[in-house]
């Protein structure tokens, strides 16, 4: 059997110290926010051999997922990237010192701005997608299918009832 992890830990004590409080969210919540910081550190190497951070890689790859011409408005970036307008605009502007996209006026909106993959942004995410996505599928290959079904149909449900 494997050793509790942090959440467990943390959680058992809490049982220990205040057996009135119910911390299964805790435990749960904790559990997650611990896979998250593991799974960063998982993914960033792939994303440094291409000479990009995670949040550059996922601009690229939703320019990429939109479709040619691979373009979209600063705002549906932000959306799909869960970043702040803020975020977004420093990202942005680093992306376009290394040309991988450019900033075209939007036709639809005189004030607006469209946010395009360059031929060499498109290059580059397509590279780099692939070994991200092999990444990934390793680092659930611990799960069985079944199972990966299962965790992906809970975080789905857990995602839709949160604001």
């Amino acid at each position: 059997m494997s050793q509790p992890d942090r959440a467990a830990r943390a959680a058992a004590a809490w049982r220990r110290e205040r057996p009135e409080i119910d911390v299964e969210a805790m435990e749960i919540i904790g559990r997650l926010n611990e896979l998250s910081a593991l799974l960063t550190r998982q993914l960033q190497p792939v994303f440094e051999a291409h000479g990009l951070q995670g949040g550059e890689f996922d601009v690229l790859a939703t320019l990429r997922r939109a479709g040619a011409p691979y373009r979209l408005t600063p705002t549906a970036l932000y959306e799909a990237t869960m970043l702040s307008s803020g975020g977004m605009t420093a990202r942005l502007d680093r992306l376009e010192a290394r040309s991988l996209i450019r900033r075209l006026p939007n036709p639809q909106d005189r004030r607006g701005t469209l946010v395009e993959l360059t031929p060499e942004g498109l290059e580059l995410i397509d590279v780099a997608v692939v070994p991200h996505a092999a990444n990934e599928t390793r680092l659930l290959a611990g799960l069985p299918p079944r199972d990966r079904a299962a965790l992906n149909d809970l975080l789905s449900k857990l995602r839709a009832v949160l604001p």
